[in-house]
């Protein structure tokens, strides 16, 4: 399935006293991810509000293999697990400059109505253009 990388640096505010990257740092990453993957196919979580759907996380699972430090540029890649339809599930890989796999993650989240807060299926726009790239 389709996949997105993005590329970025770690900041200092990011890390502890030791250079570390803070874990609880990571799923803004897989959300850096995510958000990056869809608007690859000119669609945005703010476009998606927008239209009243929203896409709370239901399950996030995170396996640390080395640690990310300070100043380290770390890619984020995101691939799409199967074509969504009430949940969208997504695969990373977190890699350093130097080619270093660091995290492996996974995260289920669900298409959600923002007015009745119930589960919906997937936007017929998004799947279009999920479908077309396939």
């Amino acid at each position: 399935m389709e996949f997105n990388r993005i590329s970025f640096r770690i900041r200092y505010a990011e890390t502890d006293q030791m250079g570390v990257v803070y874990h609880g740092n990571y799923p803004q990453y897989l959300e850096m991810g995510r958000v990056e993957w869809l608007r690859n196919f000119g669609v945005s979580y703010k476009d998606m509000e927008e239209n009243g759907v929203m896409l709370p996380v239901i399950s996030l699972q995170l396996n640390f293999k080395k640690s990310a430090v300070y100043d380290d540029l770390i890619s984020v890649s995101t691939r799409l697990v199967k074509t969504p339809s009430v949940r969208i599930e997504f695969d990373y890989e977190i890699h350093n400059e130097d080619g270093e796999l660091l995290a492996t993650a996974n995260t289920v989240l669900v298409f959600m109505d923002m007015k009745t807060k119930r589960p919906i299926k997937c936007p017929d726009y998004l799947l279009e253009k999920i479908e077309a790239q396939s």
